[in-house]
């Protein structure tokens, strides 16, 4: 095995080391950031104080680009073929929908070179949404945080110590390896073909757990607490809740009636929803019949207990 590896930038090539501590490179290549939102601007921010040279940052509003460039002291601009050029490596941080026709749009107008390494950020599409930097010679590939961002703060102050995904030319994947390590994230590699069920795994861990808290909170105020009552009521539950996942795992951490294969509560569960709506019924009982899995898998409930409460589950459907 080959103790380092030359990553070659249109404007100079950089050894990256390998290391006991991991990949370590020699000097740290260059990069343009094409989208400054949430996304983009964290990443330009944090690997600017990491030693990282910032060429410029380009953005369909120029004004969000002037915006992030000014901290940076770079160029700003609404053409990313501009800067782009000049870059080892090329961040396009747009929103999902449009990443493939800026792509295209930059290659189009000869702004990618050969030797580049260009990433895009999402967790949905592959490295081949912006393939067409392949046709100059450049690297494709998609580096994506597995995190939630509300803003460019708070996005600077998740970064650090998440996890990565990584997919595409395996060219790319060292560099992005050690950009992940000096932004302090973990990264781990997938296939093109895993990224949907990925995705959808992330979505169901962050943004079906705010709606989740949205559906809980909106039941507390059948008894007169706002939402934010609701919420500073319910959010010690639901930190408790995530440090014992953390220790010992989400199975195990089960608690609650099915877990306990308790049947009359639930069916008390499912009479109160009567009076709340059959979207609120629904997704309690399908949440139900998937908690009987985790019940089963956690050994606290038995097959008598699991036919029980699928029955009960079942019922509430048909009415």
């Amino acid at each position: 095995m080959s103790f380092y590896e030359v990553f070659r930038g249109p404007r100079k090539a950089f050894i990256i080391l390998r290391s006991p501590k991991g990949m370590i490179p020699f000097t740290k290549p260059s990069i343009a950031v094409v989208g400054a939102g949430k996304v983009g601007s964290a990443l330009a921010l944090l690997l600017s104080r990491r030693g990282y040279i910032v060429t410029g940052v380009a953005d369909q509003s120029i004004s969000s680009a002037k915006r992030l460039a000014g901290e940076l002291k770079v160029p700003a601009t609404g053409n990313p073929e501009e800067i782009t050029g000049s870059a080892d490596i090329v961040f396009i941080a747009t929103p999902d929908r449009v990443i493939t026709r800026v792509a295209e749009e930059i290659s189009e107008k000869r702004g990618f070179v050969a030797g580049q390494a260009v990433f895009h950020t999402s967790g949905a599409h592959p490295a081949e949404a912006v393939g067409a930097a392949r046709r100059s010679g450049a690297l494709a590939a998609s580096l994506h945080p597995l995190q939630s961002f509300a803003d460019v703060k708070m996005a600077m102050e998740n970064l650090e110590g998440s996890y990565f995904a990584l997919e595409g030319d395996a060219g790319a994947l060292p560099v992005a390896e050690q950009i992940v390590r000096d932004l302090g994230g973990r990264s781990f590699t997938i296939a093109a073909k895993d990224k949907p069920l990925y995705h959808a795994a992330a979505c169901i861990a962050s943004n079906y757990l705010v709606s989740l808290m949205h559906l809980a909170t909106g039941l507390f105020s059948s008894f007169g607490l706002s939402r934010k009552e609701a919420f500073q009521a319910l959010f010690p539950l639901v930190q408790g809740t995530i440090s014992n996942i953390a220790r010992v795992g989400p199975a195990p951490a089960l608690t609650g009636p099915i877990a306990r294969g308790d049947g009359t509560t639930v069916e008390g569960h499912l009479a109160a929803f009567g009076e709340v709506g059959r979207q609120e019924t629904d997704l309690y009982r399908v949440f139900g019949l998937y908690t009987i899995k985790v019940a089963l898998e956690k050994g606290s409930i038995d097959s008598d207990q699991e036919e029980r409460l699928k029955e009960i589950f079942e019922e509430a459907y048909i009415k």
